[in-house]
């Protein structure tokens, strides 16, 4: 990073004048005048102009700063986000289609969101667009609008949703070929990370200067690490951001997710957010907890003046309970992310709820009544964090709204029950593609589109030969 600068400079005039409090700021300002200021006092000479794209990978442009705060029109095709992850495009069909122009689409950026981006050796910042059409309409299909959609109903509804996601992550061996399996990394004890070390200080340790640089390139970027653990895996991490806002929470991470990456890089090793990334290890979630507020009274509607519960409350479960299971593919949107989801394990692959029962999939943690909130425990990490808010905080306000009841909660073991969740990618598709109040909810092109590409993406996998095949087919049958 460029060395920081002093707060009092020197006027034309030989007085001294302080400099405005703006600048200081580490993320975000409020207008393109204090951004170009902002970028000046900082020495910034690039600035990455980056928009998730269905994946939740940055999509976007590079540009010199001063083209950046000159007014220039930013644009992008439509086609990065109606692409698979492995690059390819689905066929028509099922409400989907493929726009025959390809025209553009504007990027507007939110200039909240203006940071610097650490790791880069050339000054650099980000900043996060919305993309919207030519004539200022919000882009339907794409993940940021999707859960500003979402966010705006409850808004509607005189309400205000509060999440705080909890993300694990496995640090691996740099793997450059896909086709081995991936192995813990070496920790400063020079011995491969074994698992088994749930909570361990010694296991965080192991990674001392990767977590240093992590929490460096965090707090350079005004990102808020509340606690990072060491998970069951082997160099298996979890990193719990403090509540607030979905879209800034979602904002976070994202830009998590790159800075992770890079710092283990640097390291000479990967950070990766799959599912189920080393056989025989605990999966990876991405958690989700959430409480919903009362915009006149900054009240929680979960709990009533006396402290208890809310109809509104369970009715957020009841929603929950209804529409998750047609949601997953929001939720667990890869092949992969059904490996983690396995009966008997860590993570829930049912529709029940509990307090403080963390084999639920709707976990009530134990709190102060101004505190109360339900944590969605089925999303892994290689979910799109935008979408999978979107999704979680839509199941709970339709179930509000039709006020769906809750289940009564489980008192006992729920992973050894019956699996009440879809078992494979297609099977999501399908419950997801029949759920017409959460696709009015999310958007009908978004659904469309997104349902395309999940079915693209799994005829791309089938493609795919895999060991097992090898091992127990080719000679046996």
């Amino acid at each position: 990073m460029p060395p920081a600068k002093k707060e009092v400079r020197p006027s034309s005039r030989g007085t001294r004048t302080r400099a405005p409090a703006f600048l200081k700021n580490l993320r975000g300002v409020k207008s393109f005048k204090e951004a170009s200021a902002w970028l000046e006092w900082r020495g910034i000479e690039d600035i990455e102009c980056i928009t998730p794209d269905q994946a939740g990978v940055a999509r976007g442009k590079m540009m010199p700063s001063s083209k950046f705060t000159s007014n220039t029109s930013l644009a992008l095709p439509s086609a990065p986000f109606m692409m698979t992850i492995s690059g390819q495009y689905p066929e028509d069909g099922n409400g989907f289609e493929y726009p025959e122009d390809d025209g553009d689409l504007k990027l507007v950026p939110d200039l909240s969101t203006l940071t610097a981006v650490p790791w880069e050796e050339d000054p650099t910042a980000s900043v996060i667009c919305d993309l919207v059409h030519q004539d200022g309409r919000a882009v339907e299909f794409t993940p940021r609008n999707v859960l500003k959609r979402v966010v705006a109903a409850y808004d509607r509804h005189g309400l205000r949703p509060v999440v705080a996601p909890e993300i694990e992550f496995y640090l691996v061996r740099k793997n450059p070929d896909p086709d081995y399996p991936l192995t813990p990394p070496v920790g400063r004890s020079g011995r491969p990370i074994a698992g088994g070390s749930g909570y361990s200080i010694a296991g965080v340790n192991e990674y001392d200067e990767l977590i240093d640089d992590i929490y460096h390139f965090s707090e350079a970027q005004g990102l808020e690490i509340d606690t990072l653990i060491h998970e069951e895996g082997a160099g298996q991490l979890e990193i719990n951001l403090r509540h607030g806002d979905p879209i800034e929470l979602a904002d976070q991470v994202f830009l998590f997710k790159r800075t992770l990456r890079e710092a283990a890089l640097k390291h000479d090793v990967y950070a990766t957010f799959m599912a189920k990334p080393i056989q025989g290890q605990p999966g990876s979630a991405m958690h989700i907890h959430q409480s919903i507020v009362d915009k006149k009274t900054g009240r929680n509607i979960f709990s009533a003046e006396d402290g208890t519960e809310t109809e509104a409350f369970f009715h957020f479960i009841g929603g929950m309970q209804k529409h998750v299971p047609n949601a997953l593919v929001m939720f667990a949107p890869y092949v992969n992310s059904y490996r983690r989801l396995t009966q008997a394990a860590s993570a829930p692959v049912n529709n029940k709820w509990g307090y403080d029962n963390r084999t639920t999939a709707f976990r009530v943690p134990r709190s102060d009544p101004n505190a109360r909130r339900v944590e969605n425990r089925i999303p892994s990490s290689d979910a799109n964090p935008y979408l999978a808010l979107a999704a979680s905080l839509a199941c709970g306000l339709i179930g509000i709204n039709n006020k769906v009841p809750a289940e009564p909660p489980v008192l006992t073991t729920a992973n050894e029950d019956e699996i009440d969740l879809p078992r494979g990618l297609l099977e999501a598709v399908d419950l997801f593609e029949g759920d017409e109040e959460l696709a009015a909810m999310l958007g009908r092109t978004f659904a469309a589109t997104y349902a395309a590409i999940k079915r693209a993406e799994f005829e791309t996998f089938m493609e795919v030969i895999s060991p097992w095949e090898r091992e127990y087919l080719l000679l046996n049958v």
